[in-house]
């Protein structure tokens, strides 16, 4: 059992007890002074601040492992099973699913796990597994959902594909993936991505740097270059997002095309940015 579940734990013992022996145990104590007495005593973290929503690197925690770390899933899912449903918005309303990650990386084992524990599927699932006469029903029913990307931008037809690269796959998986990606294929508009424009070299040097909005230590945007190439953008200390040129000095997050991010260049480089939801919602000035 991990840490913050041995710490939910601890906490769930403590309150229990707090419970059944009753205020008046304590004497003429004040609930405050009781809660701090059995904090202290504990030696226990305080309870997250959302209680009793689940703790945030719980959620995030599922959805990074369903990536493709199948045992930290079981282990995670097993000893809470609700975290099998769980979503995480990695930036600027960059939303996905547990099960939305397994899909996307074409690992059919670990959404089949979540799904038994309660994970719900949808078209990108059903894409990735094969599954064409529920995938042409989907789309059927919806026109045009075929269209519509999933986590961080990536297609649908892109899920198919993905699964296809698994060294895993059965004959049999393989073959049914493949009439899918036939499917899709024919309709025209099942792998549209969202625009975006070559960046040059001499860009990529103009926009790197530490951009400053706030004065806590961790009120800052960090924009670099990604060893594949591309620009990217994140909060100091969290996972950064994929940026994808629009227009002139002008960028958009993965997976969140309403998204803005504007630079104002000055000497030939980057002097601030401003994000736009899609109105004006914060600046950063570069440090």
């Amino acid at each position: 059992m991990n840490k913050i579940l041995q710490q939910q734990r601890r906490r769930f013992i403590k309150s229990s007890a707090f419970g059944l022996i009753g205020i008046t145990a304590f004497g003429n104590l004040s609930a405050q002074t009781v809660v701090n007495k059995i904090e202290m005593g504990n030696n226990a973290e305080p309870l997250f601040y959302r209680y009793p929503s689940i703790n945030d690197s719980m959620a995030s925690g599922i959805v990074g492992a369903s990536h493709g770390n199948f045992d930290k899933v079981k282990e995670l899912v097993n000893a809470r099973p609700e975290l099998a449903g769980a979503s995480w918005d990695w930036g600027f309303g960059d939303w996905e699913t547990a099960l939305g990650a397994a899909s996307h990386v074409g690992r059919r084992d670990i959404a089949e796990f979540l799904m038994s524990h309660g994970a719900r599927p949808d078209i990108f699932t059903y894409t990735m597994m094969g599954m064409l006469k529920s995938v042409q029903e989907i789309i059927e029913t919806v026109p045009g959902i075929q269209s519509h990307a999933g986590p961080h931008g990536i297609t649908l037809l892109q899920h198919a594909k993905n699964r296809l690269e698994n060294k895993e796959i059965s004959a049999s998986d393989a073959a049914n993936v493949k009439k899918v990606i036939s499917y899709l294929e024919s309709l025209g508009n099942a792998d549209s991505k969202p625009k975006s424009l070559d960046v040059t070299e001499d860009e990529k040097k103009k926009y790197p740097g530490e951009y400053r909005f706030g004065n806590d230590e961790g009120e800052i945007f960090i924009v670099d270059t990604h060893r594949l190439g591309f620009l990217q953008i994140g909060r100091k200390g969290l996972s950064p997002r994929k940026l994808s040129k629009i227009d002139e000095s002008t960028f958009s997050p993965a997976g969140a095309p309403s998204v803005k991010i504007i630079f104002k260049i000055t000497n030939d480089k980057a002097v601030s940015l401003s994000v736009y939801e899609p109105e004006p919602l914060v600046t950063a000035v570069r440090i």
